[in-house]
């Protein structure tokens, strides 16, 4: 199943994961999001959504190359995604690994996506949505890649 992930550029960009190869994916403090990102499954791909940006939009796709596991922040009192009520016996919080797979040519803006039917009814595209991670579908994928130029041949 694919999925979108939303991220601030100026915290952590599509670049960055491409400098850094792999990155865990923490700090969602959203129970839907933390369920979606219990749903991943290694291999997933992922469009990278940079969001609070100028303009917002698909910067590039990843993998997810580590299924759910316990986000390390919730547990370090110095982190602002610390949460003392979750403990390393039961966490409340979950994290996955991804990894860069390809950078779009330029942002996919957020724009251009409600332009697309296969985005019509997407949570993305909707006013208020404020979900950092949630599934979107094949046609939804594909429809991205084509609208940003790249041919979608092996990756859904």
């Amino acid at each position: 199943m694919p999925w979108l992930l939303k991220s601030e550029p100026d915290v952590f960009s599509y670049e960055d994961l491409v400098r850094v190869g792999r990155e865990g994916w923490n700090g969602v403090r959203n129970y839907q999001a933390r369920n979606f990102l219990r749903e991943m499954r290694e291999g997933d791909l992922c469009l990278f959504y940079h969001s609070g940006a100028q303009p917002t939009g698909v910067a590039g796709v990843a993998r997810v190359v580590r299924e759910a596991y316990p986000d390390d922040l919730q547990f370090d009192p110095a982190s602002e995604y610390f949460d003392p009520s979750s403990t390393p016996e039961n966490p409340r919080w979950s994290m996955v690994d991804v990894a860069p797979v390809l950078a779009l040519p330029a942002v996919l803006t957020l724009q251009t996506l409600r332009t697309l039917p296969e985005w019509q009814d997407s949570p993305l595209t909707r006013r208020g949505n404020r979900l950092s991670v949630f599934p979107v579908t094949p046609e939804q994928f594909g429809a991205a890649l084509r609208a940003a130029g790249v041919e979608d041949d092996g990756l859904v």
